[in-house]
């Protein structure tokens, strides 16, 4: 967030800070700018909010004159989560500084540029660049001003992101950027603010404008001025807020899974950017040669929970794409029954928070038996990157809910780019189909934010109707099998309720002893064009529970006309190529799930007995 106005800027910054916590915790820091100062002043701190606390507390008064400055809690993407790499960052003369939210993905060129200039970055992270790079804009045309020197540097950035900059000769004024990644102003009297989240001002003002894509804002205590990237005025949109404190922090939302729900198609986007590069995949970290992901013979993936159903989705997506075996183990079973591993095997290591326990134990017992391992992470340097020979992060920002959502649909399409990656290199796909494979799965993200559009209200209802029932079955076949365990899997989760997810094939094989007048059962049907022959044998599937007095609750592609006289209730999602699949029908069982828990009177965030984050076996 950014402040000028006439209160002291360090309490309105770390008042702020705490507001927005919950968006990341691994470092934070603020700079405020003082009158007189040829310098900005920065207090930075690795860990949680508190610990910058205790350093701008240790600093004394010297903050409390400062009537503007910002401030950045970090979810780390590029650098590890230290003190050295914590924003706000400095040009080499103290003069500018610079946060951020996004990746630059041009950042190596621009970094090299610098350094090819005899500048010296004191950081590992793609954000110290555009702090470097202002002060020269500034220094080459200082008649042009501020806001023109972070225009010149923007319009050559690749990426998303938002950038917020302060120059110590302007103690009064802040300057923002915005390209797909959310930036808010809030308008106070006599007092301005800029944050991606109204919480981070609402105890000040409820008086905001919401910034566009491509737009740059100038603050001062007077107001804000919009403009474009090319410099001129942009129209904005205004509105009050009227959600209360604890609202805001959720973004109007009830509870922060529906939030987090409603971020799938902006996770999933931000996953897959930068990934294609000259029509070839690239991962994040990768410390393999392509000779050596060539000589990969077999795949283990390993994994806990809701991670494991993407790791059986990965499973389709590597052996269809790349001609190779697959196995897919519950981590904290995998050490135990002694596996076959050999430096022709590759590991793809799954979890959100990079500690899971038993996944990093897999890992290490993988990397003595030489092994190559590939982490699959949403939290850059975690444990488990750390001790992977290649990294893949999920760049779906910190999930507060306990339940995965957005993690788990981008850990669903990171497991495909490695399928992909694996594919170019083994010579199983050319180059333009790995292009297009990516592109089909960058268009996920529309499919998915239709699916939010038409099917979330009537889930909603649905999981009203039923919140009373004793259980609830899931079937799926294919690449809908996964889809059905995760949806049983949640239920349990947060409704405390009996849910079980088969493969419907097995159905005939005991679980339809199960079937009872009324009992609910969701299907996850197959697309009548791309597996007509699993869609007939599921349609069979379903007439059968459907005469035992089943509730059949169909997800199915919209168009299915035939699926339509066995449902009981019918919830469309887009016509989508099989493996984007999961990505849409995931999303209305997410819905379901939360709603039923909560008008069961639960607390859908915070369900009993479970962690964020399991650090023990």
């Amino acid at each position: 967030m950014g402040y000028v106005g006439w209160r002291p800027a360090r309490d309105v910054l770390l008042g702020g800070l705490r507001r927005l916590e919950y968006r990341g915790y691994d470092s934070a820091g603020i700079a405020t700018v003082t009158p007189d100062s040829p310098t900005v002043e920065v207090h930075r701190a690795a860990g949680p909010l508190d610990e910058l606390v205790r350093v701008t507390d240790a600093a004394g008064e010297g903050d409390t004159v400062a009537r503007a400055g910002m401030g950045h809690t970090r979810w780390a993407t590029h650098g590890a989560p230290t003190d050295r790499n914590a924003h706000p960052h400095r040009d080499a003369s103290g003069r500018v500084a610079v946060i951020h939210n996004g990746i630059i993905e041009n950042f190596a060129a621009l970094r090299a540029e610098l350094e090819d200039d005899g500048v010296e970055l004191a950081s590992d992270t793609d954000t110290e660049v555009a702090a470097h790079l202002v002060a020269r804009a500034l220094d080459a045309e200082p008649e042009a001003g501020f806001t023109a020197a972070v225009r010149h540097v923007v319009n050559r950035l690749e990426g998303a992101f938002t950038l917020v900059f302060t120059d110590a000769r302007r103690p009064d004024e802040i300057v923002a950027a915005r390209r797909s990644s959310p930036l808010v102003v809030g308008i106070g009297d006599g007092e301005t603010f800029v944050a991606s989240d109204v919480a981070a001002f609402i105890d000040h003002t409820r008086d905001a404008v919401e910034l566009g894509q491509d737009q740059i804002v100038t603050l001062t205590r007077e107001g804000a001025v919009v403009t474009d990237f090319h410099g001129d005025l942009a129209p904005t949109r205004p509105f009050h807020v009227d959600w209360d404190i604890a609202a805001a922090e959720k973004g109007g939302h009830d509870f922060f899974m529906q939030k987090e729900i409603e971020e799938q198609p902006a996770a999933l986007a931000d996953t897959l950017r930068g990934h294609l590069v000259d029509g070839r995949i690239v991962l994040d970290e990768q410390r393999l040669s392509d000779q050596e992901l060539r000589d990969i013979d077999k795949v283990f993936v390993v994994a806990c929970g809701t991670a494991y159903h993407a790791g059986l989705l990965a499973k389709y997506a590597i052996e269809h794409w790349c001609r190779i075996p697959v196995e897919v183990e519950v981590a904290s079973e995998f050490r135990y029954r002694d596996p076959v591993l050999d430096r022709s095997t590759l590991v793809v290591a799954i979890s959100q928070s990079g500690e899971t326990a038993d996944t990093l134990e897999a890992v290490r017992h993988a990397r003595e038996q030489k092994a190559r391992v590939l982490a699959i992470c949403n939290t850059n340097g975690a444990q488990i990157p750390r001790e992977s020979d290649a990294v893949l992060y999920t760049h779906a920002g910190p999930e507060v809910g306990v339940a995965a959502t957005k993690t788990f649909t981008s850990q669903v399409v990171a497991c495909y780019l490695v399928g992909l990656a694996l594919a170019q290199n083994r010579g199983t796909k050319y180059s333009d189909e790995v292009e297009r494979e990516y592109h089909a799965l960058v268009e996920s993200a529309d499919a998915v934010k239709e699916v939010l559009a038409s099917a979330v209200e009537p889930t909603r209802q649905l999981a009203r109707d039923l919140a009373g029932s004793k259980a609830v079955l899931f079937l799926g076949r294919h690449v809908g099998y996964p889809v059905a365990l995760e949806g049983a899997l949640k239920l349990k989760e947060l409704a405390y309720m009996h849910a079980e997810g088969f493969a419907a094939g097995e159905l005939k094989h005991g679980p339809i002893a199960l079937i009872e007048q009324d009992l609910p059962v969701v299907v996850v049907m197959p697309s009548p064009k791309g597996r007509a022959t699993l869609h007939a044998k599921l349609l069979s599937n379903i007439r059968e529970i459907q005469a035992r007095g089943a509730r059949t609750i169909v997800i199915a592609e919209e168009g299915d006309e035939t699926v339509r006289p066995f449902a009981s209730v019918l919830i469309e999602t887009p016509a989508v190529p099989t493996l984007i699949q999961p990505l849409v029908a995931s999303v209305p069982l997410q819905v379901f799930s939360a709603e039923v828990a909560r008008a069961r009177g639960y607390d859908v965030d915070k369900p009993r007995n479970l962690a964020k984050s399991v650090t023990v076996e």
